[in-house]
């Protein structure tokens, strides 16, 4: 079986293309330089020359896989739109990759949310997010009236060393990063907000999942449990040898440096279940968060 892969270089779409590879796939990779192109193959993928601002590329791809996993970008509807379009009336799987910040709210770390939002439960996205709720909604109706059988996957906050080409997620490097900077682990505002999390094989294990079982227009968020970025602050304050030591950040010191995608990304409520990968068989197995923190890897790759 063959399957293109959105985002072949990155975090995400580098570890399930590697997963992938190791289990037997063909796996085709987008790549924007003759550099990374290189790498890739030598890592077993195909290289595929272009971006997702290349219509003509990605159609072509699409058309020659069996299946497509879009892990490049969750907010870039041109090439979601492209790829639907590509794999019309063809029967064939599309994976989207999303991100759980679609149910953040506007905490400014001041307060824990109780509301846990499973698959199914109603929510009104900020209006930061509300254009990736959309380009969700265009994926999963592409399985009604597209004849593709599309698929959503969205995670939270993602831990644990990448397996392709790009080790490191977004979100705990950064924090890692300021935390290094400052000498205490670091939270914002009162640092009350909670966040789901799920470590990164455990998320490539859902992909594969639902390549094999998943029906056409599901939707599943990926999430191992959640913490508060207090709690997270004094995990990171631990593995840096900082003695718990933790420091609050004004939310407006965050919005200035990153902008919205920030304040929703760390100053925010952002807690979900994921009801529907467990109906469907997904178990977790990979550290919790504060297991990985505890490691001695763990302790080893921070402190360097």
């Amino acid at each position: 079986m063959k399957v293109f892969v959105t985002g072949a270089t990155g975090y995400i779409g580098g570890s399930v293309a590697e997963r992938l590879i190791n289990s037997g796939y063909e796996v085709l990779g987008l790549v924007r330089s003759e550099e990374k192109a290189h790498i890739l193959k030598g890592r077993g993928i195909e290289p595929v020359l272009g971006s997702l601002d290349d219509p003509e590329v990605l159609t072509r791809a699409a058309r020659a896989a069996d299946a497509v996993i879009h892990a490049a970008n969750a907010d870039h509807p041109a090439s979601v739109l492209t790829l639907i379009a590509a794999l019309e009336h063809t029967g064939k799987l599309l994976i989207h990759t999303s991100g759980s910040s679609i149910v953040a709210d506007s905490a400014d770390g001041e307060y824990a949310s109780s509301v846990l939002f499973s698959e199914d439960i109603f929510f009104e996205p900020v209006p930061f997010r509300r254009p990736r709720v959309e380009i969700n909604r265009l994926v999963r109706l592409a399985s009604i009236d597209k004849g593709i059988r599309t698929v959503v996957i969205c995670p939270s906050m993602i831990y644990g060393a990448g397996r392709g080409m790009q080790s490191d997620s977004d979100q705990l490097p950064k924090l890692i990063a300021v935390s290094r900077q400052l000498g205490a682990g670091v939270y914002f505002g009162k640092g009350l907000n909670r966040y789901s999390n799920v470590h990164i094989d455990d998320l490539v294990e859902l992909y594969l999942l639902a390549m094999d079982k998943a029906p056409g227009g599901s939707f599943f968020f990926a999430e191992n449990g959640d913490a508060s970025f207090k709690e997270i602050a004094g995990m990171i304050s631990h593995s840096l040898g900082f003695k718990g030591i933790t420091v609050g950040v004004s939310v407006e010191d965050v919005v200035r440096q990153y902008g919205d995608a920030g304040r929703y990304g760390v100053a925010a409520n952002s807690r979900v279940r994921a009801a529907n990968a467990r109906r469907l068989g997904w178990t977790p197995k990979a550290p919790s968060l504060a297991e990985y923190f505890e490691s001695c890897q763990v302790r080893s790759r921070v402190s360097a």
